[in-house]
């Protein structure tokens, strides 16, 4: 369930957001105040548009019934959005607290 969770939340932001092509673009997307670099917050509160996306009561846990395939556990919000803390934490590198553009365009490790 976690794969599909976190492929799901690549995948809804990119679609909605098609005309985004290059890493820098996707950082200027999720970087909600310009400093050029995408914090915690910033890279969960944007990744988090896959997660509001399915849970279609609105009632902050994605039953199994919302999730691809229509089975899982149920996750809640706080859940989800402490395995994309635990992605970003990976992809953070340089241990800054930030992700820069180079950061954010490679895999999580």
């Amino acid at each position: 369930m976690r794969g599909r969770l976190v492929l799901l939340a690549l995948a809804l932001p990119l679609a909605a957001h098609a005309q985004v092509t290059r890493s820098s673009d996707y950082l200027a997307r999720m970087d909600a105040d310009g400093d050029g670099r995408v914090s915690l917050r910033e890279y969960q509160d944007w990744l988090s548009y896959a997660f509001d996306g399915m849970d279609r009561n609105h009632d902050g846990v994605l039953s199994a019934d919302e999730q691809p395939g229509g089975r899982g556990k149920p996750i809640t919000r706080a859940a989800y959005r402490a395995q994309l803390a635990e992605r970003f934490r990976k992809q953070d590198t340089n241990h800054d607290g930030y992700l820069s553009a180079k950061e954010l365009a490679a895999p999580p490790q």
